[in-house]
């Protein structure tokens, strides 16, 4: 019969198999899933982030100036690095288990915190705001180090820079608390670049067998941002119209200024969206780096967006608002090709990916031109409208042209 001894052995195995299960190592560098689905706990994540996206744009719809554009340039790239830290590290190295989910809240926290102190960033809560987001970053370290322990030999030096890059930035951001209020924000826009640099010299520099891989599960969150960030256009277009006493001439703007939105969604999806980048490391950092001026540009254009709606009125459209909207629409056009030129999808047609470049560079000056003359607000939106549509048509004739130039068509 089994004696006290084996009961107590049974229970302690028990019990351990349940803390295994709740709470594992990170997954070991190398064995990154090359298959699975985006779950809910990412989402939420990427709902967390988009928040403070959120405010960042409705603070720079209130200051359309070059300090609300220069304070948001920077905190949007801030929040952005933090959002690309935590995806990859749970693209890496996360489970399905407690550990991973804990990891995620403690990150979505200190967001809460940063999110809070967005609007003042610049003044009274930008000590707040440089402390929180050093917690942040500090967090990402540790959890990278703690990612990288063990790691075989191929990996080894870009696990060191990476962990250092990242704990070198949270101790700089923690110091730039101590600055005067009017040097926080151009500081942090400096430590932005220098992280940005760190961030591509790791995947560029990386050994061949340590190269990092784009999944779809990758390409799956990267198009996420950029659905959810879209949204803020819309959200934008109804909280300027909520604000206004509807007219004709008002809610014209309104929906117009929509379907800018879905022009930008449009250019994005039917060119450079869900699609994989080649497997080399200097494509994978070209496109994962281009996505960041491209959802930047289209939350601006979504805080223009009220601005615009509030002025439908005026017989010329705000000169801030104005470019806002269009270097925005020429930043997307310009960030598509970025992207594009990464893609496997250009060699299987390089004409078509040529005709994007070869378009979307004068639609882009043509933006600017309709920013620099400062139409109508209507006139302006609609102008946008078939400016963004130029590609897609020019495309839509390529394909056209090869369909009817097959055999047995």
């Amino acid at each position: 019969m089994p004696g006290p001894e084996d009961g107590v052995t049974t229970r302690q195995d028990r019990w351990a198999r349940l803390r295994n299960s709740l709470w594992q190592s990170p997954r070991p560098h190398g064995e990154q899933p090359h298959e699975r689905v985006v779950g809910p706990l990412e989402l939420f994540y990427d709902l967390a982030v988009v928040v403070l996206i959120a405010q960042a744009a409705r603070h720079l719809a209130g200051h359309l100036d070059w300090s609300g554009l220069g304070q948001f340039a920077v905190v949007f790239t801030l929040v952005w690095i933090a959002w690309a830290n935590g995806s990859l590290h749970y693209e890496l190295h996360g489970r399905e288990d407690a550990r991973s989910r804990i990891t995620f809240l403690v990150q979505i926290l200190v967001l809460a915190v940063m999110g809070a102190c967005i609007p003042a960033a610049s003044g009274a809560r930008g000590a707040a705001f440089a402390v929180a987001t050093a917690v942040l970053f500090a967090i990402l370290a540790g959890l990278w180090l703690r990612a990288g322990r063990g790691d075989r030999p191929e990996y080894r030096r870009s696990t060191r820079l990476y962990v250092a890059g990242t704990a070198a930035f949270a101790v700089l951001m923690a110091c730039t608390a101590l600055l005067p209020a009017s040097a926080r924000v151009p500081a942090w826009g400096l430590l932005d670049a220098a992280y940005l640099a760190v961030f591509g010299a790791v995947i560029l520099t990386a050994s061949a067998g340590a190269s990092l891989i784009v999944t779809d599960a990758l390409i799956e969150r990267f198009g996420t941002l950029t659905i959810i960030v879209l949204g803020e256009i819309l959200t934008s277009a109804v909280a300027g119209l909520a604000s206004q006493p509807l007219s004709a001439l008002t809610l014209s703007v309104g929906l117009v200024a929509v379907v800018v939105g879905f022009g930008a969604w449009w250019t994005y999806f039917d060119f450079t969206g869900q699609r994989q980048p080649k497997p080399t490391r200097p494509a994978t950092a070209q496109w994962m780096l281009g996505h960041l001026p491209l959802t930047a540009s289209i939350a601006a254009m979504g805080a223009a967006m009220v601005s615009l709606i509030n002025h439908a009125h005026d017989s010329r459209t705000p000169v801030a608002t104005a470019w806002v909207l269009c270097a925005g629409a020429a930043v997307v056009l310009c960030a598509t090709i970025l992207v594009s030129a990464s893609l496997q999808a250009r060699q299987g047609d390089p004409a078509l990916h040529q005709l994007l470049t070869r378009s979307c560079v004068p639609v882009a000056a043509a933006c600017l031109g309709v920013g620099a003359a400062r139409p109508a607000p209507l006139l302006l939106c609609v102008a946008l409208v078939v400016l963004l549509g130029v590609p897609w048509v020019l495309a839509v004739a390529h394909h056209l042209a090869i369909t009817s130039g097959s055999p047995g068509k």
